[in-house]
């Protein structure tokens, strides 16, 4: 029986090119994203290039409790993952003190209470059991405070805060959690901007960092990974 992994937000950037580097190791894959086009082809894409794995790839939208409830129960309708990755995420730029009304419970919905709902969804099977990697999809933003970071910083921070404790909370069941903090990745939202493209981090490396993570022996864990772009943040 293959492993598998659970990766939210799979369509695209960070997400997709977690998919792709455990599917090239045979891992059975379910993911997640609002856009069910997207999903649908990346599905065929999988299920072409990898074939002998599975693949559930399901339209979500993980911003509500009630559809991250339902994706939990799809998923574990096939099988238990042995990795969960919270990657699910938006970007909104603003300040705090003048962001659009609403910002802030959208981005929390989405950011980081998404990560909480979907983790408890799996955690005490995973107790149970007695193994499991979970990787939380942070930011450089939930380590420095920076203008116009607004409640995107603040999720951020709390989604840090949340995965220490989890980390805390799972060792004594062999469950392994990981933080991955990376700063400017060149994916959709960055799209536009007048910066050539290698002054970004690339994806594929931030997926690298996770496998890497994932395949240290059990009696190691890397709490969290910092990535920067070579000459410093943007």
């Amino acid at each position: 029986m293959n492993k598998s992994i659970l990766v939210t937000g799979g369509t695209k950037g960070i997400g997709r090119a977690i998919i792709e580097r455990f599917a090239k190791e045979g891992f059975d894959i379910f993911t997640c994203a609002r856009n069910e086009q997207d999903l649908i082809s990346l599905q065929a894409y999988l299920e072409t290039t990898f074939p002998g794995i599975t693949v559930l790839a399901l339209p979500a939208d993980l911003s509500k409790k009630e559809e991250v409830v339902w994706f939990s129960a799809a998923v574990k309708a096939v099988a238990l993952p042995d990795v969960l990755v919270n990657n699910t995420g938006i970007f909104l730029p603003g300040s705090i003190h003048n962001e659009p009304e609403g910002n802030f419970e959208f981005m929390m919905q989405t950011n980081l209470f998404s990560a909480y709902y979907l983790t408890r969804a799996f955690v005490n099977e995973m107790m149970a059991r007695k193994s499991g990697h979970i990787f939380s999809m942070g930011s450089i933003a939930g380590l420095t405070a920076y203008p116009n970071g607004g409640t995107y910083a603040v999720t951020k921070w709390a989604m840090l805060g949340m995965t220490k404790c989890l980390r805390e909370e799972l060792k004594p069941f062999q469950i392994k959690v990981t933080s991955i903090l990376p700063g400017a990745t060149y994916t959709a939202s960055w799209e536009g901007v007048d910066l050539p493209e290698e002054r970004f981090i690339r994806a594929e490396d931030v997926a690298e960092s996770v496998w890497g993570a994932y395949n240290l022996s059990p009696q190691t864990v890397v709490e969290e990974v910092i990535i920067r772009p070579q000459l410093g943040d943007l």
